[in-house]
């Protein structure tokens, strides 16, 4: 999820943060700071995009991932997948017995259907335009500010 990654970078993403990026015409795009750690003890994420249905909230789809450094760059590991319009709720990693002694499972072939699928939201996410709209978004926010600047010191 690299465009993921690319995005929560243009917003200078800070642990708590939560947005939705409007993209016309496709579904907007949440990522959400969900403050708990993930299965290997991570900050986690959440992203999603959500639809509607009898006025309910669907999440079409939603993943989990950890956040983590490795060599230097930041990568999101996968570890939930969610689509409610499907009635799917996949766990491919967890932990058990919090603490020093916890231990991380893994449904390997689950996890690895799990990281493929986010590779396919990755390619289209970017052929979707979402990091443009990030930019814009941002660019919107920080006019905003100078408004809000301006108005408070007059």
């Amino acid at each position: 999820m690299r465009e993921v990654l690319k995005i929560m970078a243009v917003l200078g993403w800070k642990a708590g943060m939560a947005v939705k990026i409007e993209n016309e015409p496709w579904m907007a795009l949440c990522i959400e700071d969900i403050g708990a750690l993930g299965p290997n003890g991570r900050p986690a994420i959440s992203v999603a995009h959500y639809g509607e249905q009898a006025g309910d909230a669907m999440r079409d789809p939603e993943m989990c991932f950890e956040v983590a450094v490795v060599d230097g760059k930041t990568r999101l590991y996968p570890y939930t997948y969610r689509n409610d319009y499907l009635g799917v709720d996949q766990v491919s990693s967890w932990a058990e017995d919090a603490g020093a002694g916890s231990h991380t499972y893994s449904r390997l072939g689950m996890k690895r259907d799990h990281e493929a699928f986010a590779r396919t939201w990755n390619q289209n996410l970017r052929a979707q335009g979402f990091l443009a709209a990030a930019k814009q978004f941002r660019a919107q926010q920080q006019e905003q500010l100078v408004a809000e600047g301006l108005a408070g010191a007059a």
